[in-house]
């Protein structure tokens, strides 16, 4: 959370197999190594699928209706975030496919979290 506040995507490379794991986990998903380094990813990719969320969060109603998009990022592992720059009401299958780049969103806490967070916000590469 403290990463995302300044844009920079963390996750763990695995120094056996090579693959890459967001978020962290204590051993590699792919080979069960726990020889992992952290390494920072670069917060790109293309959009794989989307919902648009039309009911809110308690305490949170201001904020629908909005997007949120599974994203493969470049590097390979699947991340979720909201999307941004395309109205909630007229977005398409079209975004399959297209190239985003990863930023944040810092959203206050509700009656189910403890406090202020970061989530990923993407939006379109131009």
């Amino acid at each position: 959370s403290e990463a995302l506040k300044q844009d920079k995507l963390l996750g763990l490379k695995c120094n056996e197999c090579g693959a890459v794991i967001v978020p962290p986990k204590m051993v590699c998903l792919a080979c069960g190594s726990p020889n992992l380094d952290i390494v920072e990813l670069g917060g790109r990719g293309e959009i794989q699928t989307f919902t648009v969320v039309n009911v809110a969060a308690e305490g949170r109603e201001d904020e629908v209706p909005y997007i949120i998009v599974m994203v493969k990022l470049d590097e390979g592992p699947w991340i979720m975030g909201n999307l941004t720059g395309i109205d909630p009401g007229e977005v398409t299958m079209e975004i399959i496919g297209k190239r985003v780049k990863m930023g944040h969103k810092v959203f206050g806490g509700d009656k189910y979290s403890t406090g202020e967070g970061a989530s990923p916000l993407f939006s379109f590469e131009n």
